[in-house]
């Protein structure tokens, strides 16, 4: 789950970490009412989107006066930002961050994401803050300091010291630099975050280590031990098939195929895909429909991904172990039941059950093509669409 800039300023504030003063702005007046309660000559006026490259795309304005801010308001609010994160259909900006300027010195990098190798977090820092971190990982790989550290007991001290004085923060910033790092850390495990990322993270020339961006998203397997992470949920700013999928529970991507794709188990559902392109079909879809599935799940499964109009066809691939063949069967049986099916459908089954689930789809009295491995599913399913 992904949150606003402004919300992670504000749980960063929770925990005692420095921050712009700012407000959440929904119209313009909203803006120019808080460009004068923060008293101050400049201020920046933020969109609020879940995609970084905002100020590249105009999402970001410096403003130093009520009028300016009033006319960046109105300038962003309502405007699709189109970044490298959105992709080429944009995201809508609903909501603005009116906060103070700040005196910046110098900017840095600094996130914490997991480590699958090392299975712990790991913090990153640099100091080519304020540039998209890939680019600096591609570039100048040796800028970019490294320290993993244990969930329980937390980044030690001399590792937070290692990391602010080889990104270069001055000496005499480097004690407040360390303490903001090992809270850094505190927070993304205490919130069970899959990623914290603050870019930039600045130094300013009243000697002050600030946080001027605040990029966070959560482990959703973990949101119900934070049920006020939960309430920071934003539904304007997801796909609404996969808003539909957490209702329930299923592990849903949308991508911009024509193959609709069930399976069950994340890494057959990505084997799935990548046979389905191997045979030179698009998958439309990561749908993982999970172990413990039952009928009604399934069919809200197929209800989905009929729901994208892009789909022409669809490929069900099941490897029965705790989802049974004969459940799997029952669902797609009810769910076509429920719509006019007119896209090709291939079912490939496979595991406990198989043969009670084959019997199922064949007494059906359905236009279901079955298939006898996974090949012959991908290659029914592509030679499918495109004779359609």
């Amino acid at each position: 789950m992904n949150i606003h800039e402004f919300q992670g300023k504000q749980l960063f504030a929770r925990y005692g970490l420095a921050v712009p003063k700012g407000v959440e702005c929904k119209t313009v007046e909203d803006a120019v009412k808080a460009y004068e309660s923060l008293s101050t000559d400049l201020c920046v006026v933020k969109a609020q989107i879940h995609a970084g490259g905002r100020g590249k795309a105009g999402g970001v304005k410096l403003v130093k006066s009520a009028e300016e801010a009033r006319a960046a308001a109105g300038e962003i609010l309502g405007k699709t930002l189109v970044t490298h994160q959105t992709g080429p259909e944009g995201q809508l900006v609903r909501r603005l961050w009116v906060e103070e300027g700040s005196q910046i010195d110098k900017e840095y990098y600094v996130g914490i994401a997991i480590d699958r190798e090392e299975q712990r977090p790991v913090m990153m820092a640099s100091s080519e803050g304020g540039m998209e971190i890939e680019e600096v990982a591609a570039k100048s790989p040796e800028k970019i300091l490294k320290a993993g550290f244990s969930p329980t007991s937390g980044l030690s001290a001399d590792e937070a010291r290692r990391l602010a004085k080889g990104i270069g923060i001055p000496a005499d910033l480097v004690g407040q630099a360390v303490t903001f790092l090992q809270t850094l850390a505190k927070l993304f495990c205490e919130l069970d975050c899959s990623l914290a990322e603050i870019n930039p993270l600045v130094t300013t020339k009243d000697g002050k280590v600030i946080a001027l961006d605040a990029k966070i998203n959560f482990d959703s397997n973990a949101l119900f031990r934070h049920p006020d992470v939960v309430a920071l949920r934003d539904f304007d700013e997801e796909d609404e098939k996969e808003i539909e999928a957490s209702k329930y529970d299923l592990s849903y991507i949308a991508l911009d195929g024509n193959i609709g794709c069930m399976v069950n188990g994340a890494g057959l559902a990505m084997a799935t895909m990548d046979v389905i392109q191997l045979y030179g079909g698009s998958p439309a879809n990561f749908l993982d429909v999970g172990g413990g599935a039952t009928t009604e799940k399934v069919a809200a499964a197929f209800r989905l991904i009929l729901s994208d109009e892009n789909v022409s066809g669809v490929l069900v691939n099941i490897f029965g172990g705790i989802m049974k063949c004969d459940t799997i069967a029952n669902g797609v049986v009810e769910a076509v039941k429920q719509v006019d099916l007119s896209i090709p459908l291939v079912v490939r089954l496979e595991g406990t059950n198989v043969d009670l689930g084959k019997e199922i789809l064949a007494n059906s009295g359905l236009p279901i093509i079955s298939a006898d491995d996974l090949d012959d599913a991908a290659k029914k399913v592509t030679h499918a669409v495109k004779g359609a």
